[in-house]
């Protein structure tokens, strides 16, 4: 057992009705997961994030469940899903899958239940009014709905919905939802799963809190990774936590709630560091983020299956950025982030886009790598919403790339392969410097005696500078953009091409 194999994973993250469609019938599915898992190995990569395959109405990306313990048939069964994880074991890859609990879909016998009548045993399950109630919590699709509650017919009262209507908010603290919420825990990890990515994390907390104040409502986490860990203790919780930076360290709560926490502010700050050309940004933004607790780990990312969130930044920052990223109207969404894929953000210069990899890459905790990415699969603007970025794996465009040396598939993953081999990423302490050049992150990783530099360069011009570290001499390159063997001294001189990059490390030390 490693119970900390997620501080070296590389997560890949899948939209299983989008990824390979296995047997013709329009929908990808887990056979076609399954058929793939080679390709997403040869990547890098050694972890899975499946997103949700329970059965649902699928209006909201399968968000929307209606059973959370049932394999929706566009998907598969759950034979298929046993046999892509006995697969993915035999290959090394572990797989976590999306655990959604802050809501249903209203057409979840739930909910429908909790409308028959208000003494129905299934009525606290949600959260019902008799009129609008003030609440702290905000419409998540302010351009899309102007309010959370929305009044039902049939039911005679408000709910609440913090998601779309059709989603209504689950009231997650109640101990018979928390008893159902512990089946379904159990029912998939005894199926083999290594965790969870804990949907609108916050969201539940909230609910939570209103049941019981204690903890400030993260008294939820604690149990929910009680109950994992009694059950299977390497398993992980991987929280989708988009709060303020000040408020990471309780939802770590020192090791006894969150092994993973989804690093908005961080992902915020590298595209400000990206829309200037400056590493400044991402720099001071890595200073500001608590170190995680010893049993905890950040996860980090470039682009979701959502919009890119950017309310982690000043509103100055972030109209610089949506200006940067989203010049024109209908790349923006619901005043607050843009709906576009990474290779469209970054002018489809592949060049750049390798360079963002190695950024993300060369961060301290485990990142996530959203499918499409690595071959700079566009978006679709024509699509309503967030639907302009899950688009279709391109394949064809697999298998032009794959036997390619120079393509951007082939350096995604010798970057990805870099990464897992190099504990000091994972388990090492990491110290920006500075060395003089703007455009530059260098970043000094630490693991007991070893070190391991990482610099990246998000501007096209070349650059020169020196290392202030005087240990760091004599080093060679791990990995790079390109080959640097004539244009490195032993004195820490170091030099990097326009968009360039390059992991280094003491001689001694490579294979240490």
């Amino acid at each position: 057992m490693q119970p900390l194999w997620y501080r070296t994973a590389v997560v890949y993250q899948v939209d299983i009705a989008r990824f390979y469609d296995a047997n013709g019938d329009g929908w990808g599915d887990l056979r076609g997961v399954t058929e793939r898992l080679e390709y997403i190995r040869g990547i890098g990569a050694n972890c899975i994030w499946l997103m949700p395959f329970y059965e649902t109405p699928y209006r909201d990306g399968g968000y929307d469940v209606v059973d959370h313990l049932t394999i929706d048939p566009r998907f598969g069964d759950v034979a298929d899903l046993a046999l892509l994880l006995d697969k993915a074991d035999d290959l090394g890859l572990r797989v976590i899958i999306d655990l959604v609990a802050q809501h249903t879909s209203i057409d979840h016998p739930w909910f429908r239940k909790a409308r028959e009548h208000r003494d129905s045993p299934y009525r606290d399950y949600y959260v019902w009014a008799d009129e609008p109630e003030p609440t702290d919590v905000r419409q998540v699709f302010p351009t899309v709905h102007d309010s959370v509650w929305t009044w039902d017919e049939v039911a005679g009262q408000y709910y609440r919905h913090t998601f779309y209507d059709h989603e209504p908010d689950l009231n997650v603290g109640h101990p018979e939802v928390l008893y159902h919420l512990e089946r379904v825990m159990a029912f998939w990890l005894r199926m083999g799963v290594a965790g969870f990515r804990v949907d609108a994390l916050p969201y539940m907390v909230e609910r939570a809190r209103a049941v019981d104040p204690s903890e400030d409502g993260l008294w939820l986490i604690e149990h929910m990774h009680e109950f994992v860990a009694l059950r299977k203790p390497d398993a992980v919780l991987m929280g989708e936590v988009d709060v303020p930076v000040d408020g990471y360290a309780e939802y770590f709560g020192d090791g006894r709630r969150l092994s993973m926490l989804l690093d908005f502010w961080g992902t915020n700050h590298l595209w400000l560091a990206l829309a200037r050309n400056e590493a400044g940004p991402l720099a001071e933004g890595l200073r500001k983020r608590p170190a995680p607790p010893a049993h905890g780990q950040y996860a980090t990312f470039l682009r979701n299956h959502d919009e890119l969130d950017l309310e982690r930044l000043t509103d100055a920052e972030q109209e610089e950025t949506l200006a940067a990223f989203a010049p024109e109207e209908e790349m923006r969404i619901y005043d607050r982030g843009v709906r576009r894929c990474l290779a469209s953000m970054l002018g489809d210069d592949e060049r750049r886009i390798e360079m963002a990899f190695a950024l993300l890459l060369s961060l301290p905790g485990s990142p996530v790598l959203l499918y499409g990415d690595e071959i700079a699969l566009d978006d679709d603007l024509s699509r309503p919403e967030r639907m302009a970025v899950r688009l279709p794996m391109d394949w064809e465009s697999v298998q032009e790339q794959i036997t390619r040396p120079d393509s951007l598939l082939t350096k995604v993953s010798e970057l990805a392969r870099a990464r897992v081999g190099r504990r000091e990423l994972g388990h090492g302490s990491c110290e920006p410097l500075d060395v003089g050049c703007p455009s530059v992150l260098c970043l000094l990783h630490r693991l007991d005696e070893r070190k391991l530099l990482t610099v990246v360069n998000l501007a096209p011009e070349p650059v020169e500078f020196d290392v202030p570290d005087s240990d760091m001499r004599d080093l060679v390159d791990i990995v790079a953009d390109q080959d640097y063997a004539d244009r490195s001294d032993v004195h820490g001189r170091i030099q990097l091409g326009g968009h360039g990059y390059r992991w280094l490390q003491r001689k001694g030390e490579v294979f240490g």
